[in-house]
């Protein structure tokens, strides 16, 4: 590398024409076709040519670039890219800075640049709710770089047999978090909330766990004379109520219901997969007691809410059932809880096989077994089964 001292202060500052124009010893000001100028430190080490910014001409005086030249030079010598150099000493810059940026202020971050592309607006609020809960008071306050396996498992621990599901939402949580954290570099290292290789060599795979019946079902064996007594109600929550155990769905699927999806010459309910839990469209198969409640309804006369609350245009409310519930005398139960009931008569009272069971109750399942419900074979599988859950509901 030629010494550096080509250019002046003077030349330097006249300089309007694009191009580059070399100060010696790697230094060079660049000036773009706009006039913009800026200084750049040129160098090859093992071999390989590489070009680095050293800032612009309006914020560095010549002096300064050359300076800043040296120190790259210097790095050089002692086999040091001064590129990779200041990506370490801005990171570790980054990291220090972090250390004010707490988990809390992490998850809040998190939340906010994700609940655009969550399906569910209720998503955030149960993030927040969820991490307020169980992981805010473990290590909020704590910097994200703190946040260990052994607070972690503070967290999480403490629930993980008697509220699994919950346990394992917030885990995933909070590793997402964790994960988020280390890509914007405000953490370094491994993410002490992953699973596979390192949590579950601490806690028992969720299978094996207490089961907790997290919402109340009324065993299958009292379905026909709860149906009767819920028959003889003249609400519309009733009616709701009685279609959700019907079709074994969830009770934002039938507030949601619109006449729309109803086909009533086929006897199916097509739900559009922006309803859905799981993000996929679903038919429901419906019985002869599911269309004779349809029948008796209002129709898409009355609006198009197959169930219409009190305020015109608008759904019924989503507590609506569970007020029933308590007028009914059955605080103990929740509406979800009749899919449980749904469920365990299944399994206990019938042959139908498992997938069709899962699939009535819109859960996941394999691919192959979705491939063989599009072709419609688990459909009328699913209509069989569904008949005969009406019948024993009386």
């Amino acid at each position: 590398m030629a010494a550096p001292g080509k250019l002046s202060a003077l030349t330097a500052g006249r300089a309007k024409a694009a191009g580059m124009y070399g100060d010696g010893g790697g230094l060079w000001l660049q000036v773009s076709g706009a006039g913009a100028k800026s200084w750049i430190f040129r160098f090859t080490l093992n071999g390989r040519s590489r070009e680095m910014g050293l800032g612009s001409f309006s914020t560095f005086t010549l002096a300064e670039a050359r300076e800043r030249a040296l120190a790259c030079r210097k790095l050089c010598a002692e086999g040091i890219d001064p590129i990779e150099a200041r990506q370490v000493q801005r990171g570790e810059a980054r990291l220090e800075a972090a250390k004010a940026m707490t988990f809390a202020e992490c998850a809040l971050a998190y939340i906010e640049s994700h609940k655009a592309g969550w399906r569910n607006a209720k998503h955030a609020s149960q993030w927040q709710a969820t991490l307020d809960t169980y992981a805010n008071p473990a290590f909020g306050d704590l910097p994200v770089q703190a946040v260990d396996t052994g607070l972690v498992m503070r967290a999480i621990e403490p629930i993980w047999a008697t509220k699994s599901e919950t346990a394992s939402r917030v885990r995933g949580r909070i590793e997402a978090i964790l994960d988020w954290a280390t890509t914007r570099s405000y953490r370094r290292g491994e993410n002490p909330a992953r699973w596979k290789g390192h949590l579950q060599n601490l806690l028992p795979k969720r299978s094996k766990v207490r089961r907790v019946q997290h919402h109340a079902a009324l065993p299958y064996a009292e379905i026909s004379r709860f149906m009767t007594d819920l028959r003889s109600r003249d609400a519309i929550a009733a009616r709701a109520l009685e279609f959700a155990i019907l079709t074994a769905t969830r009770t934002a699927e039938i507030i949601g219901a619109r006449w729309s999806e109803i086909d009533l010459a086929t006897a199916m309910w097509t739900i559009p997969k922006e309803r859905m839990k799981g993000g996929r469209e679903h038919r429901v198969p419906l019985s002869a007691a599911a269309m004779d409640l349809l029948n008796a309804l209002a129709g898409p006369s009355g609006g198009p809410f197959v169930f219409p609350g009190t305020r015109r245009g608008k759904p019924l409310s989503n507590m609506a059932m569970l007020e029933l519930l308590k007028r009914m005398d059955r605080p103990d139960l929740t509406v979800h809880g009749f899919r449980s009931t749904f469920r365990d008569w299944a399994a206990e009272t019938t042959t139908f096989a498992s997938e069709v069971v899962e699939m009535a109750l819109a859960h996941i399942v394999s691919d192959k077994v979705e491939a063989a419900y599009r072709r419609g074979d688990l459909l009328q599988k699913r209509r069989e089964l569904m008949d005969a859950w009406s019948k024993f509901c009386g």
